[in-house]
């Protein structure tokens, strides 16, 4: 049996898991990130893999993390919600820790390859998987590889601009696409509902501290489950923005398949409906080419870890 393990650094915490070749989880491990980054999660890393290779025959270690990774897939080159990874050559630094060959993989990219290899993608050769949650991630499968760019950065899809001079953006830039069809996005625009329609509004506000700003993610989505009009209505705009940007990606890289995962896809249909009417009103030479389809991901808070124990694998 061939054994590798899957860590996934995420902003709460450090989940780890010994992986077989079938996508199959045996073990898993936990631990709290630590707030300050740096070498102290570089060390929190180290203590997962130990724990999980102790007596057992691991042949190398895959580390999923949001940021900008190399090409080589040996360097940290950036890190924007982690402290003191910008620039770290994190491959050498675990390997002296951990005595196993380390593969680092941006968070999306290890979840898009287990996706394709264990989950929803399984046959698809040509795929794109955006995971929809605070903010948009990206990962291109093309003839079956991932696609990472000259320099390992490709597929940072929720900074498309997708509106001039829009809302600002945690990159900089103003107008992306996260700031539309995100998580974050969903809770704006149900805020937005809320102010248009205040006495509608008031079924969606009990289920939280009664304030707009205490209004959550979940919360609309179980409203919306219900038929609750503010929480359906927030979902159909985010979900016209976010077919309306899987048509202009369609049109470049030609996908037969497009998974969405992420913690608003827990809202299945009410949020792939509309985005699939709005991906085919939007699309360009409509009705002269196949349509993708859209589908949800299968592996859920798994498929970093799995993708990037697979990436591993010698």
């Amino acid at each position: 049996m061939s054994l590798t393990i899957g860590i996934d650094v995420g902003g709460t915490k450090v989940l780890g898991g010994v992986v077989d070749q079938t996508g199959k989880v045996l073990h898993t491990s936990r631990r709290d990130t630590p707030r300050e980054g740096g070498r102290a999660l570089t060390q929190t890393i180290a203590e997962v893999a130990l724990e999980l290779a102790q007596g057992r025959e691991v042949s190398a270690v895959g580390l999923s993390a949001a940021g900008f990774v190399s090409s080589d897939r040996k360097t940290m080159l950036a890190t924007p919600n982690i402290a003191g990874w910008n620039g770290v050559q994190l491959e050498a630094e675990l390997r002296e820790l951990i005595n196993l060959p380390v593969v680092l993989e941006n968070d999306a990219n290890a979840a898009a390859w287990g996706e394709k290899k264990f989950g929803a993608g399984i046959g698809k050769e040509n795929m794109l998987l955006i995971t929809v949650g605070t903010g948009i991630g990206g990962g291109i499968i093309v003839n079956g590889e991932l696609l990472r760019g000259a320099f390992g950065i490709a597929a940072e899809i929720g900074h498309l601009r997708v509106l001039p001079e829009g809302h600002l953006c945690g990159c900089g830039a103003r107008g992306c696409f996260e700031q539309y069809a995100s998580g974050n996005a969903l809770l704006r625009h149900a805020r937005e509902a809320i102010a248009a329609s205040p006495d509608l509004a008031r079924n969606l506000l009990s289920r939280g501290d009664g304030t707009v700003q205490g209004l959550t993610g979940r919360a609309i989505t179980e409203a919306a489950r219900e038929g609750d009009h503010v929480a359906l209505a927030a979902f159909n705009t985010t979900g016209q923005w976010l077919g309306a940007g899987i048509a202009s990606l369609s049109v470049v890289l030609d996908p037969e398949t497009v998974v969405i995962g992420g913690g608003v896809i827990d809202a299945g249909e009410i949020l792939l409906a509309p985005t699939r009417a709005a991906m085919e009103r939007n699309m360009p030479f409509a009705g002269k080419h196949p349509y993708p389809e859209i589908i949800p991901a299968k592996l859920g808070n798994e498929a970093g870890l799995v993708g990037a124990a697979d990436l591993a694998r010698p």
